[in-house]
C-alpha cells in the first residue's frame, strides 16, 4: 500500500469535453454505446454526480478534482499525455499517474472500488 500523505490532491480527467456540445455528444454517444468514459461511470449517474461518489471521495482526506479533456489545466494535460480517462496525483514535486483507464475500468463503475484502487496504488 502506498503512502497517500504524498498526495496534495487527486485529479481525475474525463474522456469527454466540457462544452455544451461535448456534453450532449457524450451523453447521447454513451446511451448508444459509441462513447465511453470509465471515470464518468464512477462519478456520475444519468444526469448528475452520484451521491455515493461524493461520500467516497470525501473519505480520501485530500481533494479529488475533476476536469474534462478540454478544460484541464496545462500541467494536468501534460501529465495525462493524451491518455483519458485518468486519475493523477499531485505531489510537492509534480503530478504523476495513479490510475490509467484500464485500472479505472476494472472498478466497474463502483466509487468504493475506485477509492480502494487509489489506496492500493503504488
Amino acid at each position: 500500500m502506498s503512502d497517500h500523505s504524498q498526495y496534495l490532491e487527486y485529479i481525475g480527467v474525463y474522456n469527454a469535453d466540457a462544452s455544451i456540445c461535448g456534453e450532449v455528444s457524450y451523453w447521447f454517444g454513451a446511451r448508444l454505446g459509441i462513447r465511453h468514459c470509465s471515470l464518468c461511470d464512477v462519478t456520475h449517474g444519468l444526469f448528475r454526480e452520484r451521491a455515493d461518489w461524493v461520500q467516497c471521495s470525501e473519505s480520501l482526506g485530500v481533494s479529488f478534482s475533476t476536469y474534462h479533456r478540454d478544460d484541464a489545466p496545462q500541467d494536468v494535460r501534460d501529465a495525462a499525455n493524451g491518455n483519458y480517462p485518468i486519475v493523477l496525483g499531485r505531489t510537492a514535486s509534480g503530478i504523476k499517474v495513479v490510475l490509467n483507464d484500464s485500472q479505472i475500468e476494472a472498478c466497474n463503475g463502483s466509487p468504493e472500488s475506485l477509492i480502494a484502487a487509489l489506496r492500493s496504488a503504488p
